[in-house]
C-alpha cells in the first residue's frame, strides 16, 4: 500500500493568467520533470509540431485554451512548438486504460483506472474572466480533463476503446476539456463530439441538469449516440472498432447491470463502483487499469464526491458555493492505493 495525494487548485481570472499559474506551478514541483522523461522515452517526441494548423483548431473550438497554453509557454520559457506538444492534447499519444461509468437522471459516478505513474495528482477548480464556463475535474497533461462538471451541469467522463487506426485530432482529455468549457447539454456536447476530430477511439458519457443523458461512441471515423446507464471500455454500436479483447470490460458492464437493483442511492452507487470486493473497482495498477479515483457528479445541485483508492468515502464539494466565491478550505485529497507505485506530483523518477 502506498499513500497518495491530489493537490488541489483553485483558480478564478483569465486563461492566460490560469496559464502562467499552472506554469509557475509547475516549475516548482516534480511534474513536468516526470513528464519529461516519459514523454522523451516514447517514440511521439518524433512529431512534427504544425503550430498554424492547431492554431486554427484550437481557436475553433476554444480560443480561451489556446491562451491558456500561451501562458504555459511564456511561464516555462518554452517554444510555442513544445507548449503545444506538451499541453495541446493534440501531439502526444495515448496509452490504454480502463474505466467505469454508472449514471442516473441525478448523478454520474465514474471509476478512473489507470497505471499511477500516468496521474498527475491535480483537481483543478477554473472560473474564467473572459470567455467559457467554470468547471472542476481532475486533469491529465495539465490543460485537459479526466471527468468533471461545469456551471451548467453538465458532467462528462470517458472510457478508452482503443488507438489503432488513429488520425489526426484531439486526444480525449483535451476533448473532455473542450466540452466543459463550451457545452452546456448535452445535446451541445453531442454536436461538438460529431464535429470535433477524434485521434482515438472513445465512448463520452454525458449528464446534464434536465437529466439528459447518452453515451456518445466517438472514433476517427465514426460517430454513434444511445442511452446507457452503464459505460466500460467497449462500443455497443460501433462494435467494429473494439479491441480484440473484451472480456474484463464486459465483466464490470455485467457486474453494474447485475447490481444496479442494489442501488437505492447516490452513496449506493457510489460503494458499489468503490468497493474493492464488489468487482468494479480494480487493483490491476501494473497493467494500466487500476482504479486510482472513483469521482461522483450531481449536475442539479452542483455537488461533487472523490476519493482517491478503494474502500473510501468521497470527499464531498459544493461547487455551487465556489461558483459565488466561497473557496474550498482544503489543499489536498489524500487517498491510498495497493501498489508501490507513485503519482508523477509526488516525488522525481
Amino acid at each position: 500500500m502506498i499513500n497518495v495525494y491530489t493537490d488541489v487548485i483553485q483558480f478564478r481570472g483569465s486563461h492566460y493568467e490560469f496559464g502562467v499559474m499552472q506554469g509557475d506551478l509547475l516549475k516548482e514541483g516534480n511534474i513536468l520533470y516526470n513528464r519529461m522523461k516519459q514523454w522523451f522515452s516514447r517514440p511521439t517526441h518524433r512529431f512534427n509540431i504544425d503550430k498554424q494548423q492547431f492554431k486554427r483548431m484550437m481557436t475553433k473550438f476554444s480560443p480561451h485554451i489556446w491562451e491558456e497554453i500561451n501562458g504555459l509557454r511564456d511561464a516555462l520559457q518554452i517554444s510555442s512548438e513544445e507548449a503545444i506538444r506538451y499541453f495541446g492534447g493534440y501531439y502526444l499519444e495515448y496509452v490504454r486504460s480502463g474505466c467505469s461509468i454508472f449514471s442516473t437522471k441525478e448523478y454520474m459516478v465514474r471509476n478512473y483506472d489507470n497505471d499511477p505513474l500516468s496521474y498527475e495528482g491535480r483537481f483543478v477548480l477554473f472560473a474564467p474572466t473572459d470567455g467559457g464556463y467554470a468547471s472542476v475535474g481532475p486533469t491529465m497533461q495539465v490543460t485537459g480533463r479526466m471527468d468533471g462538471i461545469n456551471e451548467k451541469g453538465l458532467a462528462m467522463g470517458y472510457n478508452f476503446i482503443n488507438t489503432k487506426q488513429s488520425a489526426d485530432g484531439f486526444m480525449c482529455n483535451m476533448i473532455g476539456r473542450v466540452i466543459l468549457e463550451t457545452c452546456a447539454t448535452v445535446d451541445d456536447a453531442i454536436d461538438l463530439l460529431k464535429e470535433i476530430p477524434h485521434r482515438h477511439s472513445f465512448s463520452y458519457p454525458l449528464l446534464d441538469a434536465t437529466g439528459t443523458s447518452a453515451v456518445v461512441e466517438a472514433s476517427p471515423r465514426n460517430i454513434a449516440v444511445h442511452n446507457e446507464i452503464v459505460c466500460t471500455n467497449h462500443f455497443i454500436k460501433l462494435t467494429e472498432e473494439n479491441r480484440y479483447r473484451m472480456d474484463d470490460s464486459i465483466r464490470r458492464q455485467q457486474e453494474m447491470s447485475e447490481q444496479q437493483a442494489t442501488v437505492i442511492n447516490s452513496f449506493d452507487a457510489f460503494k458499489m463502483m468503490n468497493n474493492s470486493e464488489r468487482g468494479v473497482f480494480s487493483t490491476n495498477y501494473g497493467a494500466w487499469s487500476g482504479t486510482i479515483h472513483t469521482a461522483i457528479y450531481y449536475p442539479q445541485t452542483l455537488q461533487i464526491g472523490f476519493a482517491l483508492g478503494g474502500d473510501r468515502l468521497p470527499y464531498m464539494m459544493k461547487f455551487a458555493e465556489w461558483l459565488q466565491g466561497k473557496n474550498l478550505n482544503v489543499k489536498r485529497i489524500n487517498g491510498r492505493l495497493n501498489t508501490t507505485i507513485p503519482f508523477v506530483n509526488m516525488t522525481k523518477l
